[in-house]
């Protein structure tokens, strides 16, 4: 909780990651920071820090999705602020997941200096998600092959075999051989 104590103001210092569809456009990322920065205002509280870490694989699925869009916020406030910037957060259909961590449980917002270049968002510019991780894994054979990709395989590997003779993949026949004959007796 803030205290006022000789004229400064005592917060609590927070960051929260938040992590945005991959598919996510430009527009829809500016509105959720704008939203992040508004309640951060409006709960009279200090945005310290803002980075947009881009598009990065996640740890696991979620909600279907493989990839995301990092954004870290650091700020200072009260513990009302994180409540109401994680149910803005939940309300948002183009975020996946969040997190929120205490950093240190009293500071002196009088005297933390913000750097305006920190603070400033950066319109989020994502190149086309080509997945190429995805498509190393799976031509290591790592992952499912897509629907239709082994039959174009099997049509690559036997294109050079038309003029070849066919290969019996038969296992060859097991000839038995005949006891070896008994010594025949001399009387």
């Amino acid at each position: 909780m803030a205290t006022q104590t000789a004229g400064h103001v005592r917060s609590r210092e927070y960051e929260t990651i938040y992590v945005l569809k991959s598919s996510v456009d430009a527009d829809t990322a500016d509105k959720v920071q704008t939203r992040v920065t508004e309640v951060i205002d409006r709960e009279q509280g200090k945005l310290v820090k803002v980075e947009a870490w881009g598009r990065r694989k996640l740890a696991y699925p979620v909600a279907k999705e493989k990839r995301g869009v990092y954004i870290y916020v650091k700020y200072l406030g009260r513990g009302g602020l994180v409540a109401e910037i994680e149910r803005n957060l939940k309300l948002n259909d183009a975020v996946i997941k969040y997190q929120t961590i205490l950093l240190s449980e009293s500071v002196d917002a009088a005297t933390v200096a913000v750097d305006p270049e920190a603070v400033k968002w950066e319109r989020l510019e994502l190149p086309a998600d080509d997945s190429n991780e995805d498509s190393l894994e799976r031509s290591l054979g790592l992952l499912d092959p897509e629907p239709g990709h082994r039959r174009r395989r099997e049509e690559e590997e036997y294109a050079d075999d038309e003029f070849e003779e066919p290969v019996s993949k038969a296992a060859p026949a097991i000839v038995a051989a005949a006891p070896p004959a008994a010594p025949a007796d001399e009387n």
